[in-house]
């Protein structure tokens, strides 16, 4: 029990600071810069991932151990999990703008993007790829998500704050944000030495 614990440990902070899926990865660009711009609408594209990477996670590991390894079709997952995660995406999609509308406005054409989000994708995969049972796959999943929710409402909080710094004309927009992700990818590099 001690050392299954602290392989699920290791995978976490592997998976949520080590390895960080935008900032290491450079997986799920898109919504990373797309959506920081500020800091309530970037926490609740995370929560958004959160949610949906680690059902993925769970829903896509269960098929492929009880499914598709069972009836040798292996060579399916990848059209298998992007199916899954479609419908997951839709699901969220429908509970956010029934339950919490300003939100699902907000995150306007970002919130369809999570289903082509290569770091949802990439996360079922690397489950597969790493043979990590459904607990471990569900834990890197969580952690993979936990990740980038933390890298993206980082990178909000600091955008929300530069709009009242004299920025060069050149760098303001997106060259800035670039030039901060890659400094972010940086000091994400630290974490390196923890595992």
């Amino acid at each position: 029990m001690g050392e299954t614990l602290r392989e699920l440990l290791i995978i976490a902070i592997g998976s949520a600071l080590v390895s960080n899926v935008v900032l290491s990865q450079f997986y799920g660009l898109c919504p990373f810069l797309g959506v920081s711009k500020q800091l309530k609408t970037a926490s609740g594209m995370g929560i958004a991932v959160i949610f949906v990477i680690t059902l993925a996670s769970l829903v896509s590991g269960a098929i492929y151990q009880f499914i598709l390894q069972r009836f040798h079709i292996e060579y399916l997952r990848t059209i298998v999990f992007i199916l899954v995660i479609a419908a997951l995406v839709q699901f969220v999609e429908m509970f956010l703008k029934k339950k919490i509308p300003a939100l699902y406005q907000s995150l306007g054409v970002f919130l369809p993007l999570i289903t082509t989000n290569c770091a949802v994708l990439g996360t079922a995969l690397t489950n597969v790829q790493k043979e990590y049972n459904i607990l471990y796959g569900v834990v890197n999943g969580f952690a993979t998500a936990g990740g980038f929710a933390i890298a993206i409402c980082i990178l909000a909080g600091i955008r929300e704050k530069m709009q009242y710094n004299d920025i060069p004309k050149p760098f303001q927009g997106m060259p800035i944000v670039l030039v901060t992700a890659g400094l972010m990818a940086i000091a994400f590099c630290g974490f390196s030495g923890l595992l």
